[in-house]
């Protein structure tokens, strides 16, 4: 299990060399000028020469990725444009807020979609499978901002029962996760229901019934612990896309997280922020992929002779 994990942490050399080559090439193919972001709009022709050629941004592409590269590997994501602080100490200083909103999302779309799958895949092809794929079908649909905009129009400007913007307190968490938590429920629920449909025709199921098993244990003891691989699947893939995509949600929000400070750097064209912090999010991903992946080993032991084989 062990030399499983470190192949895995090993597979990610490559995957943060070539998301580091793309970006890094996309910042520049954009087009902007940094050193204008940097000096002051009066600054003359041969000041804005002098910044340029003191960072480097006359070398050609691939001696500045070069540096760039050589700097990533001893931690030296280097610095904003704009802020002037540390890319790697900015990210980490956001990266609380975003886990607290992912987490709070979750955990919302958890407690909504895993029972209702469960209830819409017993009463299968019945108006109470239909209303519940209905919910479904609006959650993938609607977009998180124009949802987000919507709680925040009914709790915060007309019922005034939550703040609209900001990160204050817990209670500037409300709005957000839910935004965000609902979005998540939708594939999370048609995955359960989806998953269940296939456990409950199994016949380990029918034989559970004939000794006598109640309903409950049945369909949450033998059921849905069967069928929590594809559910587990699903919440880690939402749960990672969430650490890096909800962006949208934080604008609406002025939540100060991941998302808004790579939109925000995307904006100003401050490259090596944006930069750092999209390599960042493809590290974070790729371990919450391979907590995904051992969670996988805990909840079937033939997964976990598999890790043992490989190791």
């Amino acid at each position: 299990m062990i030399r499983y994990v470190l192949k895995r942490l090993l597979f990610m050399i490559p995957t943060i060399l070539l998301t580091s080559l793309i970006i890094f090439f996309a910042m520049k193919i954009a087009g902007g000028d940094p050193v204008k972001q940097i000096l002051p709009e009066n600054a003359t022709v041969e000041q804005q020469e002098n910044l340029r050629e003191e960072m480097g941004l006359n070398d050609p592409l691939v001696v500045q990725y070069a540096r760039y590269m050589a700097g990533l590997i001893t931690g030296d994501m280097g610095e904003s444009y704009v802020t002037g602080k540390d890319v790697l100490q900015t990210f980490m200083e956001r990266l609380p807020m975003t886990l607290a909103l992912g987490g709070s999302a979750l955990i919302v779309a958890c407690i909504i979609s895993v029972p209702l799958g469960i209830y819409t895949a017993l009463n299968q092809n019945t108006w109470k499978d239909t209303t519940g794929m209905v919910f479904a079908l609006f959650g993938v649909s609607m977009p998180n901002f124009w949802l987000g905009l919507m709680l925040m129009l009914l709790f915060a400007v007309k019922w005034k029962l939550l703040p609209s913007q900001g990160a204050e307190g817990p209670e500037y968490l409300v709005l957000p996760a839910l935004t965000v938590g609902l979005g998540l429920a939708a594939l999370i629920t048609r995955t359960t229901r989806s998953a269940m449909l296939d456990v409950i025709r199994q016949d380990y199921m029918t034989t559970a019934k004939a000794k006598g098993a109640s309903h409950r244990r049945v369909i949450y003891y033998h059921g849905l612990k069967n069928a929590m691989i594809p559910i587990v699947t699903a919440i880690g893939m939402q749960f990672s896309l969430v650490m890096t995509g909800s962006a949208l949600a934080e604008v609406v929000f002025s939540w100060p997280g991941i998302g808004r400070l790579v939109f925000e750097s995307i904006d100003k064209r401050d490259e090596p922020m944006v930069t750092g912090a999209i390599i960042l999010c493809c590290i974070l991903m790729s371990i919450i992929n391979l907590v995904v992946d051992l969670i996988y080993a805990f909840l079937d032991p033939r997964i976990k002779a598999q890790y043992s084989n490989k190791g």
